[in-house]
């Protein structure tokens, strides 16, 4: 039996996984055939739709999930066979608990895609972690109604046999009995437990799977006294027994919790896909590409083997990598490591060596092709200007309308002095400007350079050039008075 101290770490540790807000058998088969990805934009230049379609196929990742229906992202994934699983934000729920606008949203965002040589859709997400006990119920009353009517209007356009409507969901929803503090135990949350009873027997009816998003990195991320090594695959931490069952990582006693959570409400053997999973490399101590590099490995390897968890054990298991590029646009509420969980750089480059098919033969994934960059200038501190006086308050500044997180305490920029510190926050914004001349000036304290000021532990960006239509329209168009804004502010600051 393990000793209760760790016990108590451990669960405490699943607790705070499921808290933050941030099933193929016999022999190995490459993890691949398993693997998705998140394709996530909230950046502030994303790359154009083609090229990370085309990025998805030269890496022989054959599933993404989004998190919309946008029109040029769906364009750029026709004919590919690429496997999609589309989305509904939260913020339109309550629109389309109305029968009416929920067909009108499938006949425009799938079946206008379903034909030969069109879009794969496999599935439609219905809300994001619509559940989590930070919304203070927001969703609970329409959730289940929308997600309801997205799949009848899929039944009633003749695609509900293909395509199955689900809802990502936080893990979160379920816990376990405080006296009780193993995965056997799980229930779903006291306040939603009706609810969530509901919406298993309704996925149930139509054969669908129960999507749930797991997050071993928050573990050590809120708890300094979590066991490193239960948040990982290779075996060095000491294991928790369930009814003599051996636990040696966090993500098994999450994922077998809520089976034991769907077994509690009749439906144990429902189909679970785990719609995020991953680690970032930036914004944390412990968001390395180290950690993140041995959290895959070990991930990746169970897919390939078909390992399963200890509640089912030898079963294919669908998983979607959190995430595929960095998202320098995202809320860093939950924390800076937030704008870092790609496993490939914002422009696609890949961060560190990994075998998506599991076979332990690490090598660097094939990088984005014909990625339009702005012109190699940096925007830096000008060390001979006179008064420093406002130095603080024009990196505060930059920082606040361009992402610093890798200037903060364990981040890859930290260990730089502050002529560094400033010229970083300088060239983020000026970067994020599109490098305009008044981006680089702060009253005379910044001056552009044609050198690189990187250091081997701090990357010093040069953005993606907006030149595809689809750039223009997500990146630039509809933030046309927030660039006003940002202007104005500017010249406020200056003078």
């Amino acid at each position: 039996m393990a000793d209760l101290a760790v016990l108590r770490w451990w669960w405490l540790g699943v607790m705070v996984a499921m808290a933050a807000a941030a099933s193929w058998s016999g022999g190995v088969l490459p993890a691949a055939e398993a693997l998705g990805m998140n394709w996530g934009t909230q950046a502030s230049h994303p790359l154009p739709p083609k090229i990370v379609a085309q990025l998805l196929q030269d890496n022989g990742i054959k599933k993404v999930k989004l998190f919309d229906a946008d029109q040029d992202t769906l364009s750029a994934l026709a004919g590919t066979g690429i496997e999609v699983m589309v989305a509904i934000p939260n913020v339109m729920l309550d629109s389309i608990t109305d029968y009416d606008t929920a067909k009108e949203w499938v006949r425009r965002n799938v079946s206008r895609y379903n034909f030969d040589g069109g879009v794969t859709i496999k599935y439609v997400a219905v809300g994001n972690e619509p559940f989590l006990a930070a919304y203070n119920g927001t969703f609970d009353k329409v959730t289940l109604p929308a997600l309801m009517n997205i799949q009848n209007a899929l039944n009633d356009a003749g695609l509900g046999d293909s395509i199955k409507a689900t809802v990502p969901l936080n893990a979160d929803v379920y816990d376990s009995p405080a006296n009780q503090q193993v995965p056997s135990a799980g229930r779903f949350r006291a306040d939603i437990a009706d609810l969530m009873t509901q919406m298993v027997q309704f996925l149930a009816n139509n054969s669908a799977p129960f999507t749930v998003n797991i997050y071993p990195f928050i573990s050590l991320y809120l708890n300094d006294d979590f066991p490193v090594d239960f948040a990982f695959f290779d075996g060095g931490a000491t294991p928790v027994v369930d009814n003599g069952i051996s636990y040696t990582n966090v993500f098994d006693a999450n994922f077998d919790t809520l089976v034991a959570a769907l077994k509690g409400v009749g439906h144990g053997d429902m189909p679970i896909i785990v719609g995020e999973v991953g680690w970032p490399t930036d914004g944390d101590k412990h968001a390395t590409a180290t950690y993140a590099q041995r959290f895959y490995n070990g991930l990746l390897k169970r897919l390939a083997a078909n390992v399963g968890t200890p509640a089912r054990p030898g079963q294919y298991i669908e998983v979607y990598l959190f995430g595929l590029l960095d998202e320098d646009a995202k809320s860093v509420a939950p924390g800076d490591f937030e704008r870092h969980w790609g496993i490939l750089r914002f422009d696609g480059q890949p961060k560190y060596p990994v075998d998506l098919t599991g076979q332990g033969q690490n090598t660097m994934l094939v990088p984005a092709k014909d990625v339009p960059y702005l012109p190699r200038t940096w925007c830096v501190i000008n060390t001979n200007a006179k008064d420093t006086s406002k130095l603080a308050d024009n990196i505060n500044f930059a920082c606040t309308f361009a992402d610093c997180t890798a200037l903060g305490y364990g981040s890859t920029c930290a260990g730089m002095d502050a002529n560094g510190n400033a010229s970083y926050a300088f060239n983020a914004y000026f970067q994020v400007q599109n490098q305009k001349d008044d981006a680089c000036d702060f009253q005379g304290l910044a001056m552009p350079t044609q050198t690189d000021p990187s250091t081997p532990a701090c990357n010093f960006t040069i953005q993606i050039a907006a030149t595809s239509a689809g750039h223009r329209r997500r990146g630039d168009a509809g933030a046309g008075a927030v660039l006003a804004l940002l202007a104005l502010l500017h010249l406020f600051l200056l003078h």
